[in-house]
């Protein structure tokens, strides 16, 4: 069945043509393990990991390389302030190799919790120095990087024509907006380094034919997803935040290298955000899946939730949506505990329908829609259809679903009069005990079907 993907590049859906026949390589923006990812990091990863899923659905063997940055991303985007590896040694008073080690663990622990299968390869930017260095070198070689005394090697951009392609600008446009912190001595305002001269006080440097320096953050991803997929790609994917410089510098590298097209499908996943605004730790919501646990969440809800907005669509993220997201998908685990078992072969038609909308731009909150359908028909191919459903979902429903806690006897008691209370239509002591057991950690919802409680103890 046909595949369409939006390609950022071209703006459009487009029919997916892999170089390799049957194959699929696809490389992912990893994270820069300075601190600890949020859930907005999170969703990009599990839209990359439904793309995954969605092509082994369709018979591919794919390739999933991801790049752990731990070293060379710079506070700003325009190659100036402190390594942020550095930065995150010199807070918690420990070396940047263990900084990296333990928010690389932490992150990884983030996407078991995600049901995020593992990447193929994980690739360390530290592990790769000599193969970044041969790349600027090769750059430097044919004319398109230049050294700055004491600051370093930078890609002049005027070399490319076409620079600015995948986000729609061009280099007058750039020119014209430069802040006014942008290096002086830079050719154009948006070149960018290469490599970073290191002083000698400075933590992470390595030899280079320039003296000891560190690589620049760009030419890290370049680099290791040619070495592992070729030097042409299927697939890129990583956030909407990456188009206008990460993902346009590292185009320009690399079709600057091998003279020829690199990536032939830009994938490109929306922002979650947080009560309507920006996560920021300055606004207290700064949220990670080790605090949807401290809130006793199950961190497959919050995939549940992501599952119900299209990958290029904002998510809008409340604690009351993941209540809600929380409720609903412990109701099709235990929707999918009742279906009959049956060694029957699923049904055509419904499997088609989700087959359809996974592979259209991975349309998941229609393939969602379906698994409900097939939830709810209690037909004796139903289970088989589920289970066929999460190899792309990846929600576990064949796990058993959380069973129903016991009460405190004082708060059973109190559950037990707040339903009296709406026996009898007093909804001022009804509200009144709501609010109460809610001081104590019981959360109670009023459904068609009756009231619903749920025990998080403080």
């Amino acid at each position: 069945m046909e595949i369409k993907l939006y390609n950022t590049l071209s703006r459009s859906k487009e029919t997916f043509t892999p170089l390799v026949p049957g194959k699929a390589g696809m490389y992912v923006c990893g994270p820069t393990v300075y601190t600890y990812a949020h859930i907005g990091n999170m969703r990009s990863y599990v839209f990359a990991d439904l793309l995954r899923r969605m092509l082994e659905y369709n018979g591919y063997e794919v390739t999933h390389v991801m790049n752990i940055t731990d070293v060379g991303h710079l506070v700003s985007d325009a190659d100036e302030g402190e390594d942020k590896l550095v930065e995150g040694a010199k807070r918690e008073k420990k070396t940047p190799w263990e900084i990296a080690e333990f928010y690389t663990q932490d992150f990884m622990h983030s996407l078991e919790a995600l049901n995020i299968l593992t990447p193929t390869i994980i690739c360390k930017a530290t592990d790769h120095i000599e193969e970044m260095l041969e790349f600027v070198q090769a750059l430097y070689d044919k004319g398109f990087a230049y050294r700055i005394e004491g600051d370093g090697i930078y890609f002049d951009v005027t070399k490319l024509p076409d620079y600015g392609k995948l986000s729609g600008q061009n280099l007058e446009d750039l020119r014209a907006g430069a802040r006014i912190e942008v290096n002086e001595r830079k050719r154009h305002p948006a070149d960018f380094a290469l490599w970073k001269d290191a002083p000698p006080e400075h933590i992470m440097q390595w030899p280079s034919p320039w003296g000891p320096g560190y690589p620049g953050w760009h030419i890290e991803c370049s680099t290791m997803s040619m070495k592992y997929l070729g030097r042409r790609i299927d697939i890129h994917t990583g956030g909407i935040d990456h188009v206008p410089i990460h993902h346009e510098n590292e185009i320009a590298q690399s079709e600057a290298l091998t003279g020829e097209p690199w990536v032939n499908y830009w994938l490109h996943g929306e922002f979650l955000q947080v009560d309507g605004g920006k996560m920021s730790k300055s606004l207290n919501n700064f949220y990670t899946v080790s605090t949807l646990r401290e809130r006793h969440f199950d961190p497959l809800a919050f995939r549940y939730m992501c599952l119900n907005a299209h990958y290029r669509t904002p998510l809008n993220f409340t604690w009351e949506g993941m209540e809600a997201a929380q409720t609903a998908l412990q109701r099709l685990r235990q929707a999918y505990q009742q279906l009959p078992a049956s060694s029957e072969k699923p049904s055509p038609p419904l499997a088609e329908k989700f087959h359809q909308a996974i592979n259209d731009d991975l349309n998941v909150p229609l393939a969602l829609s379906y698994a409900w359908e097939a939830a709810r028909s209690n037909a004796p191919r139903s289970k088989a259809l589920l289970d066929q459903f999460d190899q792309v979902l990846g929600l576990k429903l064949s796990e058993p679903a959380a069973q129903q806690q016991e009460l405190p006897p004082e708060l059973a008691a109190l559950l037990a009069e707040r339903n009296e209370a709406r026996a009898r239509k007093d909804w001022a002591r009804s509200d009144q005990l709501r609010d109460e057991l809610a001081s104590m950690g019981v959360i109670v919802k009023d459904t068609k079907d009756g009231t619903e409680w749920e025990y998080r103890p403080k």
